[in-house]
């Protein structure tokens, strides 16, 4: 079963287009002159009930206009949306008890009142009887350690704290689908940490459905077997961030440390036949670049054994780096030169 489905969804706005000069800015105080743009251009896709995705793309790419669309703040221009059995924008009162949202930069908690208060009102909002609401206020609070936060204001805590009362807030009505819109931005590592492992649980134990959308790639990394890639409104990717690693990625980089002197020219000797480089500041460690047509396996293989190897670190592909590189060739088909010939060539799934 699908907990969100979209198809053909497009979103487009009107701007107004001011003409130059004092005579234009008069002429635009009687007829205003318009601009349609499309911040969301035809894109369909369904995420199963259970699924942590991923929903990247850089600012301005459509990311918040489609979960403005799925959450029922904006109404789509056109297209097909269902979000938990929901058309969100048509069902909104019914819709919102089934849903939570994270909006990393905006606060869902009242300012000057304490975190418990401002709780109690999301309570009467989500109507929440007061055991369920005890019994999973309870759950949130141990799992996120709250208890010393509970009586203080929101204006009092810190940026890490208020995330994690955001998150209480977003889950007390115990939602089956969530949408989470930069969640970490601004924290520090150890907090990132702890709200990923929180969210991990909470999608194992309840089987909730998350979309998130995040600048932070560790973010994805962490959570999402899945990835929907935007640019400039389209959709360039929908599949698994594996798929992505080995399509994209250039190769694996192994370092070694030897116990003894160990030449450069003996272990090119050792991999010969191989299509790897290597390189060496000293006679004491190496590195080795490895396509990814190649095992690291075949590698290690003409190494270990031959060498007083003392540490081993294999480097694996860099998301930033191919996300990076997506952007900049402006489509997620992996390009090769006109002359080869690969498996490369394939193309990737398109929405």
């Amino acid at each position: 079963m699908n907990a969100i489905e979209v198809k053909d969804l497009r979103k487009t706005f009107k701007v107004q287009k001011n003409r130059e000069g004092l005579k234009g800015a008069f002429q635009d105080l009687f007829k205003r002159q318009y601009n349609e743009v499309a911040a969301v251009k035809d894109i369909s896709f369904q995420i199963p009930q259970g699924e942590i995705c991923g929903y990247i793309g850089e600012n301005g790419a459509g990311k918040s206009t489609t979960i403005k669309m799925l959450t029922g703040i904006l109404v789509p221009t056109s297209g097909h949306l269902s979000v938990g059995g929901f058309v969100p924008y048509e069902e909104r009162e019914k819709f919102v008890q089934h849903i939570g949202v994270v909006f990393g930069q905006r606060s869902q908690l009242w300012w000057d009142i304490g975190v418990i208060e401002s709780f109690q009102l999301l309570r009467k909002v989500y109507k929440v009887s007061e055991q369920d609401f005890k019994r999973r206020l309870d759950e949130l609070v141990e799992r996120l350690q709250l208890q010393d936060l509970l009586n203080r204001p929101v204006r009092k805590l810190s940026l890490g704290q208020r995330m994690r009362c955001e998150l209480v807030a977003a889950l007390l009505h115990n939602p089956s689908i969530v949408f989470l819109d930069e969640p970490t931005i601004g924290l520090d590592i150890v907090v990132k940490s702890e709200i990923r492992e929180f969210l991990k649980d909470m999608n194992r134990e309840h089987g909730t459905t998350i979309l998130l959308t995040t600048h932070d790639l560790q973010d994805i990394e962490a959570l999402c077997s899945r990835v929907i890639m935007l640019d400039d409104g389209r959709i360039i990717y929908d599949g698994g961030l594996e798929e992505l690693k080995n399509r994209w990625g250039t190769g694996r980089e192994v370092q070694f440390q030897f116990g003894t002197g160990t030449k450069l020219a003996q272990l090119q000797a050792w991999t010969a036949g191989l299509p790897v480089e290597w390189s060496a500041e000293n006679d004491l460690g190496a590195k080795v670049w490895i396509p990814l047509e190649i095992n690291v396996s075949d590698v290690l293989g003409q190494v270990v054994g031959k060498a007083d190897i003392t540490d081993i670190k294999i480097i694996e592909t860099n998301t930033d780096d191919i996300v990076r590189s997506i952007y900049q060739s402006g489509s997620a088909e992996k390009k090769t030169d006109a002359n080869d010939v690969t498996e490369d060539e394939s193309v990737m799934t398109h929405v």
